[in-house]
């Protein structure tokens, strides 16, 4: 089983994995980092010489890999919801959660994070705000399809967040009929 972290970026998916991780014995990898470890550059030069196309069909490969491991605390990229088969493989290999963030609280991360505006690439030809809020509405409604557990962490410290995302597993393991967490 693996525990899968969705959501924008900024919302705190690779800072929240090893916290999950730690506390199972289990492993973590950031998709991202990984994917850019195989490839051997940075997604935002992905992005500029193949194409966001051939980014998403890599981070698809990447993450069909990754959910067939145990004990795996993932941290996906913020578009990989965007692909119908990596969604339905991460919602069967163990509980999905969905970090949320207003738009707001994502630009004020992101601004306080250089190294991961430099490391990104922009998605949209629209100032940071505008791309922020645009893409969000745009994905809503498959981060919604696709996860088990909602955690907003707007305004919490990651410890607060892990302890609620936690709680959250712990409730979703006690549904009947649930293998989940």
């Amino acid at each position: 089983m693996i525990i899968s972290l969705i959501g924008y970026r900024g919302c705190g998916k690779t800072s929240l994995a090893p916290l999950l991780a730690a506390s199972r014995g289990w492993s973590w990898i950031d998709a991202d980092r990984e994917l850019e470890r195989q490839q051997g550059r940075s997604i935002a030069d992905i992005f500029a010489s193949e194409g966001e196309p051939e980014f998403r069909r890599l981070e698809a490969d990447l993450l069909r890999e990754l959910c067939h491991q145990e004990n795996l605390v993932l941290a996906t990229g913020g578009g990989a919801i965007l692909n119908s088969d990596t969604r339905e493989k991460l919602r069967a290999s163990g509980p999905v959660i969905w970090l949320q963030a207003d738009a707001s609280t994502i630009e004020q991360r992101l601004g306080e994070d250089q190294s991961t505006c430099r490391s990104r690439p922009a998605l949209t030809n629209l100032g940071w705000r505008e791309e922020i809020e645009r893409v969000l509405a745009e994905r809503l409604p498959l981060y919604q399809q696709t996860c088990h557990i909602r955690i907003d962490t707007a305004g919490k410290t990651l410890v607060e967040v892990a302890e609620q995302t936690e709680a959250a597993l712990r409730e979703l393991s006690k549904q009947p009929g649930s293998s989940q967490a």
